[in-house]
């Protein structure tokens, strides 16, 4: 299948534009803190150093055929998906830096940077050159564009320290990850492989191969890391007010 010039350009630049997002936003969220320069720098290279050699990777299997998808093999896609899912949670509840780095970082940005998902509008293009199929492309599509869309709203809403309300995020997360487990599972369902179950007519074939499969291998798993992140934010915050209101009862009945 040949692929279209123009997707090169916008799913690399699009993985990269993401990458300089965290980065500049993690930067920007430590200034702003009470760390040291040293734990600020550390702290912002590794970050970057993390991402840029994650994303080198993914190009690395991706052009290398990892992820080809053939009706006759196993698909491998999935690996590329939770094995970088697995690595950050690991990362999440086990290196206490990241852990410090959550509380750094301000819960409307966590969710905002993911206006980054409106890239999923590349779906709709494809599906309209009869590269995709609908199955796949317009659930996953019109569901990436409208996450996008509200991650920048609820972002905008909470500029100048508005508090973000508990409810509205878990709302975005949960649709936002309910979101991916559709494209996801599409994705799966459509493509070549021994398990494939709908598109015969026009199989999901490009979803596995370079650059596309970028998007798979490496914006879902960021995406859904960003989500973990979101909902943890969530519960400390939930749990500090809990344990605010206590403070105060324990107080007046004093």
């Amino acid at each position: 299948m040949s692929i279209p010039t123009y997707l090169l350009f916008t799913v690399v630049a699009g993985c990269v534009a993401t990458i300089v997002a965290v980065v500049v936003g993690v930067t920007r969220a430590l200034k702003r803190s009470n760390w040291s320069d040293s734990d600020r720098r550390r702290t912002v290279q590794a970050t970057a150093s993390l991402l840029v050699g994650w994303f080198v990777i993914a190009v690395a299997l991706a052009l290398a055929g990892v992820y080809s998808a053939a009706t006759s093999r196993i698909p491998t896609i999935q690996f590329g998906i939770a094995i970088p899912i697995l690595i950050g949670c690991l990362m999440i509840w086990r290196w206490p830096a990241v852990s410090r780095l959550i509380d750094a970082v301000p819960g409307r940005w966590v969710i905002a940077i993911q206006f980054y998902r409106v890239e999923g509008v590349i779906f709709l293009v494809l599906f309209a050159a009869h590269l995709l199929p609908g199955l796949f492309a317009l659930p996953a599509g019109l569901g990436d564009v409208a996450v996008g869309l509200l991650a920048a709203a609820i972002g905008i809403g909470a500029i100048g320290g508005r508090q973000l309300k508990p409810r509205t995020v878990l709302q975005w997360n949960l649709l936002g990850i309910a979101d991916l487990i559709v494209a996801v599972g599409t994705g799966f369902l459509t493509a070549p492989s021994a398990f494939q179950l709908f598109a015969f007519e026009r199989p999901n074939v490009l979803i596995s191969m370079f650059p596309l499969v970028l998007i798979p291998t490496f914006l879902v798993p960021l995406a859904i890391l960003l989500h973990i992140i979101s909902l943890i934010q969530l519960r400390r915050a939930t749990a500090h007010v809990g344990g605010s209101r206590e403070r105060v009862i324990a107080q007046v009945r004093v």
